[in-house]
Parts: C-alpha cells; structure tokens; sequence
C-alpha cells in the first residue's frame, strides 16, 4: 500500500514537473496550422522541421531554425537555403552546404525534469529505430513496443492479479451473501467482514491495489509520447503507409483520405477488447459496484475512441500497438494461470 501511494505521488509530481507542448502562435496570437495537414504548429520543437511550408511558417513567426539541430543526418553536409543580401541592397535566396548535426539526448541543454528525462530520450529512440528502418511510423511503433517489454514484469503481474480475483471471486461472494442481511453501519461486522476478506485475498495472492498501478503509468508514457511526437517535426512530417503520421483523422477524412477510418476502427476495436478484458477479469461481489465498473470501463473506452479521431495518426498508431500488445500478453497469462 505504501508503495503504490509513493508512486502515485511520483507520477503527479513528474506530470506537474512536464515542461508542456508550446503552440506556435502568429501576431495577433492565433494558432499558426499547417494547412497541408491541419496540425497546429509546435513552437518549442527539439529539432528543425524539413517541409518547406512548415519552415516557411516557423520563419514568418521570429522562430530561429539555425539554432537547432537537425532531427537525424544520413551525411555530414546538408544544403539548405539562406537569404543573402547582394550589393545592390536587394536580397536572393541562395542555396548552401552547412555541417549536420543530429538531435541528440543533450541537444539544447537542461529543460526541466520532463523534458530532460522522459521526452527528449524517448524523441531520441524514436528517431534511432527511425532512421533503422527508414521509416519513422516503424521507428515508432517499435519504441512502443520496447516500452512495454521493458514494463512487461509490472504488467503481467497486473494480467496475474485479474486472473487470481477470478479465482478468488466465487468465496468472495459467499462473504458478501453471508453479511448482506446484517448491519452495514455495525463496526464490528463490518471489520469481521473486511478480515474475512483479506484472508481470501492472501489465500489467493491478491493485492487489491496492484491492478491500477500500470493504469497510472500509463498516463506519463502517454504524455510523452504526445510531446515527443507534438515536438519532433521528423515524426510529425513523416508518413506510414497511407498516412501522414502529423495529421488527425478528422482531417485526413475531410481531406478525402478515407483510408484514416481503418486507423479510427483499429482503435476503436483494440481498445474495446482490452478494457473488456479487465472488466470481465474484475471481481463484482456488488450489483451496483459491478454497474458502475461497467459504466466507467464504457465511458473511458468511449472517450479514448473519440479522442482518436482528433489525436495526430501518430499517437493513434502508439495506442493501437500498446493496445495489442495488452491483447496478447493477457491471453497468454489467462492461458499460463489455467495450466
């Protein structure tokens, strides 16, 4: 108990610690959108943009591109166009080779406690399996799987405490027939009835608590990956398959591109079957605590599905996979627990 409290205040503290997405802003203080893909423009990205509209933007709104690094180099040189000013008093574009030099984890110096340690490194090793495969959509992809191997210890132990309430759920409900005609309000039943409890959850290795835990782990990984991919203009500018991983489905539809429904349905229907899988892996000894566990495992898996359609493709893509992944590794603990 007083570990998981220790992590739950460390997960806030780093959350209220994030050095937060900055939206690129024009004069009169309106966002500045990339009408190509309709995403609103970082301003505090860790490393220059290639698109030409969207470094056209960044330039008319006083950001200063030469301080950055680029996000990964294939050659020491790279040419770029800089605007000289020629004798006359006229100025031309020219076009030059300048050195290249690749985001690095220390690209930038120290930025606060989030970026520092969650965003940058995860941007880093998003952009190395990237460059890998050639592919940033891929590069991402295999982060997110990465992640989740590395958790895998925390998370199955998660899966193995929902198959142990199953077994423990029908002496469970035996304790809530035995005290549903006593008092509610009596102490000392009450604390009978919690000792009676406990036993069971030791006689089954239940820890009651241990199966939010990875839920607020969740949301960190989530947030940085939201920064990572908001601030990396390599990843938001790249594309995977039929998509570019910077525009929303929303948008992508509006635009014609129909295949961005398969994104929003892949979506829908792994989060779906993995919060079902918690839900039906969940002790309900109540009728209306096991209505509200219905009620808030249905409204969340609403509310994520909604929120897909205006998420960037990226992120979806990274919800999908940790979604999968939940999938299979609960089917081979539920499979490991019945031998």
């Amino acid at each position: 108990m007083k570990k998981n409290k220790k992590i739950i205040i460390l997960l806030i503290l780093v959350c209220l610690l994030s050095g937060c997405t900055k939206t690129l802003k024009d004069k009169d203080k309106k966002a500045v959108v990339n009408e190509k893909t309709g995403q609103n423009l970082t301003e505090n990205i860790l490393c220059r943009p290639t698109e030409k509209e969207s470094i056209k933007l960044y330039e008319e709104n006083g950001i200063d591109l030469d301080k950055l690094p680029y996000c990964a180099c294939t050659t020491k040189k790279v040419k770029t166009e800089v605007e000289v000013e020629q004798e006359d008093g006229t100025k031309v574009v020219e076009e030059k080779e300048v050195d290249c030099e690749s985001f690095k984890i220390t690209s930038g110096g120290y930025e606060g406690l989030w970026t520092s340690i969650f965003v940058k490194p995860l941007a880093y090793v998003i952009l190395f399996f990237g460059r890998i495969t050639k592919n940033y959509g891929l590069g991402l992809i295999i982060t997110s799987l990465l992640i989740r191997l590395v958790a895998y210890p925390i998370t199955r132990k998660t899966a193995m405490q929902s198959e142990y309430m199953k077994k423990a759920q029908p002496e469970m409900e035996r304790i809530e027939k035995k005290y549903a005609n006593k008092d509610q309000n009596d102490r000392e039943v009450m604390m009978q009835k919690s000792q009676e409890m406990m036993m069971v959850y030791k006689k089954y290795n239940v820890n009651p608590i241990s199966g939010c835990l990875f839920s607020f782990l969740q949301l960190p990984l989530l947030i940085a990956f939201l920064e990572a991919i908001n601030r990396v203009p390599a990843i938001f500018e790249e594309k995977f398959l039929f998509y570019h991983l910077g525009t929303t489905p929303w948008i992508g539809i509006k635009n014609g591109n129909y295949w961005y429904i398969l994104v929003l349905l892949a979506v829908a229907a792994t989060t779906y079957f993995s919060f079902k899988a918690i839900k039906n892996d969940s002790v309900s000894t109540n009728n209306e605590m096991a209505r509200q566990q219905a009620m808030m495992t249905n409204t969340f898996t609403i509310m994520i599905i909604v929120m897909s359609v205006f998420m960037t493709t990226a992120l979806d893509i990274y919800w999908f996979t940790t979604n999968l992944f939940t999938i299979i590794q609960n089917l081979l603990v539920r499979r490991s627990v019945k031998k």
